[in-house]
């Protein structure tokens, strides 16, 4: 079975040390973590986890656009 919870350790993880590198892929799995922990939230009936996560959803993506805008080409 698959184990969401330890999926979702490695993104918090990696995600984490890419953004401190300022690699703008973290802000990638940082929002796919933030998916991960909506369906964990799904399964397991903690429905108060969804609002805030999908709200690190939207605010990982204007992090992307901004980090996407200040790279040198």
């Amino acid at each position: 079975m698959l184990r969401l919870d330890y999926i979702s350790c490695v993104l918090t993880v990696v995600s984490t040390i890419l953004i401190g590198r300022r690699y703008w892929q973290g802000w990638v799995l940082a929002a796919a973590n933030s998916a991960v922990v909506c369906v964990i939230a799904v399964r397991t009936a903690q429905l108060g986890f969804i609002p805030a996560n999908l709200f690190c959803i939207v605010l990982y993506g204007v992090n992307l656009r901004t980090w996407r805008k200040a790279e040198p080409s």
